[in-house]
C-alpha cells in the first residue's frame, strides 16, 4: 500500500468493526480490526489500487472503488461473497489521459461526485435500495459529466488534465481539482436536473493530487505539486507565481488568490502531495522535500516546522483530540501533542520497518490502522 492507501472503517451492524483498503496486490481486502483476520474473501480487480476506498455514509451495505484496471465499481457487502453491482469505465466517454480511478467517491443525498484520470468528472444518481429479498441494489443514471479541460489549459499544462483528487463539498458546491493545475467549483444545487454550472474556476499551475480542504467560512485551500522537468514553461511560472499552498476565496469578485506559500526548491521536485489537516485555524501537511509544516490560515505564515520527516513525505497527517498523527519518509509514524496548536511536541515514535511510509493512515478509537510498500497493513494501540 502505498499513496494514498487510507483504509476505510466500517462499524457493521453486526457488531464487528471492519477495515477494507485496497492494495497493490490488485485486490480489495476486509479485515477484522480487531484481529486482521480476514472478514470476507478479497475482492479481486485487473490491477493495483493506490487510491482509498468510501464505505456508504447513510447505511447501505455499499463500496465504491477505483482500481488502475480502468473501471470505477460499486460492491454489495451484503452477500456471501463481496458482489460488483455496477461499474463504470474509464473509455465510455472520450478521455485525454490515462484510464485510472485514483480519487475515493464522494456521496451526498444518494449522489455520487467523482472525477477520473480520463480527465472527466461525474455526477450519479445511485438510486440506492433493496430488493424483494431484502438485499441492497443500485441503479446510477448519470446526472451530469464534464471535461475538465478546454484548449487553452491544455495549452499552458500539456495533455496531464487527469482528476486524482477527491471533491470536497461545501454548502450546495463541490471542489475538484485536475493535474493541469485548475481548481473548479460546481453549483450542484440543481445538479438532479443535469445542471452543475461551473461557479470557481482558477489557475493555479501544477499538478494538484492533493484533495481540497474548506474550511468552515468556506475558503478552499490546495496543495500543489512543483515538478520542473514535466511542466512548460507557462504551467512553470504560474506555480511559483501562486505557490504551493494556496488559499482562495471562491465567493470574491475579484482575486481569489488571498495568499500563497512558496516551498519549490528550484530545478527539484517540491510543494506538496498531502492534504493537510485542518485544526484550530492552522493547517498541518508533510511537504515533498521533508519537513512537517504548521500555517496559518490566517495570513499564510509558517509558524513551526519539523524538517526531519524524510523527502519524499506524500502522506497526510491526521489530528485526533489532540495528537497529531504523521507518517513519515524516514520510517516513523509520530505522534505530536497539539495542545498548544501552533507549537507541536513530539510525544512518541512507532518504527513499523519500512524507510518511507507513502500510505495515509486512519485512526479508529485509539488505534491506528497504516498500510506500507512492504505488504503489511499494521494497527497501533
Amino acid at each position: 500500500m502505498g499513496w494514498t492507501g487510507q483504509p476505510a472503517v466500517w462499524e457493521r451492524p453486526d457488531g464487528k468493526t471492519e477495515l477494507i483498503f485496497g492494495a497493490y496486490d490488485r485486490s480489495i481486502h476486509f479485515v477484522d480490526a480487531e484481529t486482521g483476520e480476514d472478514l470476507r474473501p478479497e475482492f479481486p480487480t485487473g490491477d493495483i489500487i493506490k487510491g482509498s476506498v468510501s464505505i456508504d455514509p447513510d447505511g447501505y451495505p455499499l463500496l465504491y472503488s477505483g482500481s488502475r484496471d480502468n473501471k470505477l465499481r460499486i460492491i454489495a457487502l451484503d452477500r456471501d461473497e463481496p458482489t460488483e453491482l455496477w461499474s463504470l469505465d474509464a473509455y465510455a466517454v472520450e478521455g485525454i489521459w490515462n484510464d485510472d480511478w485514483d480519487a475515493n467517491p464522494l456521496i451526498i443525498d444518494d449522489i455520487m461526485y467523482e472525477g477520473g484520470e480520463n480527465g472527466w468528472f461525474f455526477a450519479y444518481q445511485l438510486n440506492r435500495g433493496y430488493d424483494s429479498n431484502g438485499t441492497v441494489t443500485v441503479a446510477p443514471d448519470v446526472l451530469f459529466s464534464m471535461r475538465t479541460w478546454n484548449q487553452e489549459l491544455v495549452d499552458k499544462s500539456g495533455t496531464n488534465v487527469s482528476v486524482e483528487n477527491s471533491a470536497a463539498a461545501y454548502e450546495d458546491r463541490v471542489y475538484f481539482a485536475n493535474s493541469g493545475g485548475r481548481i473548479i467549483g460546481l453549483d450542484v444545487s440543481n445538479v438532479r436536473s443535469g445542471e452543475a454550472p461551473v461557479v470557481f474556476d482558477y489557475y493555479a499551475g501544477g499538478d494538484i493530487d492533493a484533495s481540497l480542504v474548506i474550511d468552515a467560512d468556506g475558503f478552499v485551500y490546495a496543495s500543489i505539486e512543483y515538478e520542473p522537468s514535466q511542466m512548460g514553461s507557462v504551467e512553470s511560472s504560474r506555480n511559483l507565481e501562486v505557490g504551493q499552498l494556496v488559499k482562495l476565496d471562491p465567493y470574491t469578485d475579484g482575486d481569489p488568490r488571498v495568499w500563497g506559500l512558496d516551498l519549490s526548491v528550484a530545478g527539484s521536485d517540491s510543494g506538496l502531495w498531502a492534504t493537510p489537516a485542518l485544526h484550530e485555524g492552522l493547517l498541518y501537511t508533510n511537504t515533498h522535500q521533508g519537513s512537517l509544516i504548521v500555517v496559518d490560515t490566517a495570513d499564510g505564515e509558517i509558524v513551526w516546522q519539523d524538517g526531519s520527516v524524510g523527502w519524499h513525505s506524500w502522506s497526510s497527517p491526521s489530528i485526533v483530540d489532540d495528537t497529531l498523527v504523521v507518517a513519515t519518509c524516514v520510517g516513523e509514524v509520530r505522534g505530536y501533542s497539539v495542545e498548544n496548536p501552533r507549537t507541536p511536541q513530539l510525544k512518541w515514535t512507532v518504527t513499523p520497518g519500512e524507510s518511507c511510509l507513502e500510505a495515509t493512515p486512519a485512526v479508529w478509537n485509539g488505534v491506528i490502522y497504516l498500510g506500507s510498500r512492504d505488504g503489511y497493513l499494521r494497527a497501533f494501540r
